[in-house]
């Protein structure tokens, strides 16, 4: 149980961070209310977070593959959550875009580090790593719930406490730091071969990133407006399709590691976007409550591929994995929020639907990229205890 801790500690904390993801697009819906944003405005929000965090989290994976920063996992952690817990107490637009920039900067600079780290924990386990990438869904799901008993009981001026989880969640990084600092003298590990990088699948692979980011960012802005439209006189719709949409991700992301383990990550990887496909057009498309059930659908398939494009990123960038782990989970992550600003536009001038119905070609082109990236190989080997002892040093930056 103890070889196992560390790796659930970081998945606990990647839950704390991630709530942070999640809240922006939960708030969108009492920004709407409360202050009359139209969709475009509104989507502003979405975009302040992820403009500098797309720029500044493979700024942070260049600096991760330099040096070892264990001390940002608890200090990107409360950053996240200070800009979320302030955004909500001015009235100014601007005042608001900044705070969410600057929590986008706390959750940018977490990922490339927690990544790395993980990697270590994980021992190179595709069902680790998983479980890593499920305390993020786990955080995403609870966002919503978080935000709508929070603020749904007042106002935007009760978002000081949503710094509760940064709170907790820095406080997990310590004791999963000083474990990883003891060296695994005899331990068994699985490394990447010592080869060149294989610049043209990572590119391949980044690209399709992207194609999911932008279909699963465009849902997760406008789905609860969505799905208020769709059923009018609920009061819990919203909140169920954006839970459903962020939860489906909890199993899709164990349910891929497990997949991994007994197929490839490539081809587990194509079939679940091949079947992400039927789905998000169920999501636009299928009548009355039959949504949610596509909402569902869309979020395991989209998540399945989730953790194993991270480890998959590293191995084709085996030279600099905190970069190839700061694009992933950042840089083609975050452009999903770029778009979504014109996803607004359109939704403004014709109706959400319409703005909706483009993300269903985005599956279909992370697929047609999938179909030509290779697997690669991974070896075991036993690190001697001289090894151990420098991988320790590295890990707490001595």
């Amino acid at each position: 149980m103890r070889r196992h801790t560390p790796i659930l500690l970081l998945a606990a904390g990647h839950a704390c961070v991630d709530i942070y993801q999640g809240a922006v697009a939960a708030l969108i819906p009492f920004f709407v209310a409360e202050r009359d944003y139209t969709y475009a405005v509104a989507s502003g929000i979405v975009l302040a977070a992820s403009l500098l965090s797309s720029l500044a989290q493979p700024l942070f994976g260049v600096l991760a593959d330099r040096w070892a920063m264990p001390w940002l996992l608890p200090v990107s952690t409360l950053l996240g959550g200070a800009g979320i817990a302030v955004s909500g107490l001015s009235g100014s637009y601007g005042i608001t875009l900044f705070f969410v920039a600057v929590s986008g900067i706390g959750v940018a600079a977490y990922h490339p580090e927690s990544a790395r780290v993980a990697r270590q924990a994980s021992q190179g386990s595709h069902s680790a790593m998983s479980w890593f990438s499920l305390g993020g869904n786990i955080g995403f799901a609870l966002a919503p719930l978080m935000v709508s008993a929070t603020i749904g009981q007042g106002s935007l001026h009760l978002t000081p406490v949503l710094v509760v989880p940064a709170l907790a969640g820095a406080a997990l990084c310590v004791p999963v730091l000083r474990m990883l600092a003891q060296p695994q003298i005899g331990t068994a590990t699985t490394h990447t071969p010592r080869r060149a990088d294989d610049v043209a699948s990572f590119v391949k692979l980044s690209l399709a990133v992207v194609f999911r980011s932008i279909v699963f960012t465009g849902l997760s802005t406008f789905i609860s407006l969505y799905a208020q439209q769709r059923m009018p006189g609920s009061t819990t719709a919203g909140t169920l399709a954006l839970s459903l949409l962020f939860l489906g991700g909890a199993v899709g992301s164990v349910l891929g590691g497990v997949l991994a383990n007994r197929y490839d990550r490539v081809r587990v990887s194509r079939w679940s976007y091949l079947l992400s496909i039927p789905a998000v057009i169920g999501v636009i498309h299928a009548p009355g409550p039959a949504m949610f059930c596509f909402v569902a659908l869309t979020s395991a398939g989209l998540y399945v591929p989730f953790s194993l494009q991270v480890t998959l990123s590293q191995d084709y960038l085996p030279s600099r994995i905190g970069t190839a782990s700061g694009i992933t989970l950042g840089l083609t992550v975050s452009i999903g929020g770029l778009i979504s600003p014109l996803l607004g536009v359109l939704a403004d001038t014709t109706t959400l639907r319409t703005a909706l119905t483009p993300l269903i070609t985005m599956p279909v082109l992370s697929w047609l990229l999938f179909r030509t990236l290779p697997e690669p190989a991974t070896r075991t080997v036993t690190p001697t205890p001289a090894s151990a002892r420098r991988d320790a040093q590295t890990r707490t930056g001595r």
